[in-house]
């Protein structure tokens, strides 16, 4: 398996913290890191009806048997234990004892914020960025191979076909985990639903719209889509708000976190198929959303990145806010650097300059970096090497 960017965070909040607790979805890689980084550490499994039985039935006596700390998998599947840590961390604060894991923030961060709070450090592991997956000996070469085959660790390390993997992966989350989640009877129409919030990756959230779709009432459209976001399926955009005297959008944008899966869930079964979908546009500008993300969240960043729109139609896929600065970033598809493709985000970057100073990058499916006056073009392979 190779290292993962998060691993020196990682290890620096081992080293000032008794508890970690890292997050991300189902297969993202969380297990097989701590196992990694932390080799001494003794390893339990929630997951394991076996091993869950003995937590829960008796969380005393299953965390006596780890008297140098753990790393304790999907902690979300035995909550309460994390009542119990706390007076164990309390007797004994030793950094980096305890490692936490789950897949599901919802009912993970309940138990961890009322029990552990001030007392661990929570970290989000995403699926793989681009940079990771070129550390695979069989990586995609090509944009739309990467776009197709998304960062699921298993499926670059075992050779996999993504779609048979990513198949599965959607079976399993729907006939398993959200039924730990929900009371939901009808889960055909749920994974419609997971379908139709992937056909809107990149636009703005219309619940409304969402829910008559889909045909269930919108605040069912709302808590399910607070599941989408719970396992780290899904998330909301939200826009940037500027003092400029401008009417500005204030709908956050739907974005998904691995652009495989929303090719699965779009019936995209092999990379030729991205050529021409209408779609295209649309998954880039996600996959270079959570591009950014993933960069982000590695160091330790859960803020700071927004999307631009206001009421006369100017636009652009992110802002970020870097302190002092502001950074627009447009994301495009086309291969070719056209006059019209280095001039993207520039009126709204020229008028977010007045609010601080501002710079610009267009990252396109192209593969010719420019560093212009004003701007700088990133080739698709080339988002790593940005530091966002």
């Amino acid at each position: 398996m190779i290292e993962r960017d998060l691993s020196s965070r990682l290890l620096a909040v081992a080293a000032t913290h008794p508890a970690v607790t890292l997050t991300g979805p189902r297969q993202g890689g969380k297990s097989t890191l701590c196992r990694m980084v932390f080799p001494r550490h003794a390893y339990a499994n929630l997951e394991s009806p076996d091993v869950r039985n003995f937590a829960t039935s008796d969380p005393r006596g299953f965390l006596a048997q780890f008297e140098q700390g753990a790393i304790i998998d999907e902690i979300q599947r035995a909550a309460e234990l994390t009542s119990y840590l706390q007076p164990i961390i309390d007797e004994n604060p030793q950094p980096g004892r305890w490692i936490l894991t789950g897949s599901q923030s919802l009912t993970m961060m309940a138990s961890v914020s009322q029990s552990l709070a001030g007392r661990t450090t929570v970290l989000h592991l995403l699926p793989l960025n681009r940079g990771e997956s070129r550390r695979f000996p069989a990586y995609p070469r090509s944009l739309d191979e990467a776009l197709f085959t998304g960062g699921y660790p298993r499926i670059l390390d075992q050779r996999l076909d993504p779609s048979d993997w990513l198949g599965s992966y959607v079976r399993t989350y729907v006939e398993r985990d959200v039924r730990q989640l929900s009371q939901i009877g009808d889960l055909a129409a749920f994974q419609r639903f997971v379908q139709l919030c992937a056909a809107r990756t990149g636009q703005l959230l219309n619940l409304s719209s969402l829910a008559l779709d889909a045909g269930i009432a919108q605040p069912t459209a709302r808590a399910w889509l607070s599941i989408l976001e719970a396992t780290f399926l899904a998330y909301r955009l939200p826009p940037y708000f500027a003092n400029i005297g401008k009417r500005l959008v204030k709908t956050p944008k739907l974005h998904f976190y691995d652009t495989g899966l929303v090719c699965w869930l779009l019936g995209i079964r092999d990379p030729k198929q991205l050529r021409l979908h209408p779609l295209r546009g649309a998954i880039f500008e996600t996959w270079v959303v959570s591009e950014i993300l993933k960069h982000r969240l590695a160091r330790g960043e859960h803020a700071g990145v927004y999307y631009y729109r206001d009421r006369r139609g100017l636009e652009a896929d992110v802002v970020i806010d870097e302190g002092s600065s502001l950074l627009v970033v447009e994301a495009k598809g086309t291969q070719t650097a056209t006059a019209d493709l280095v001039r993207a985000g520039q009126p709204v970057a020229e008028l977010l300059a007045r609010v601080a100073p501002t710079r610009r990058i267009v990252a396109y499916g192209g593969d010719q970096d420019q560093a212009r006056t004003d701007v700088t073009v990133l080739g698709w392979d080339s988002l790593d090497q940005q530091g966002w």
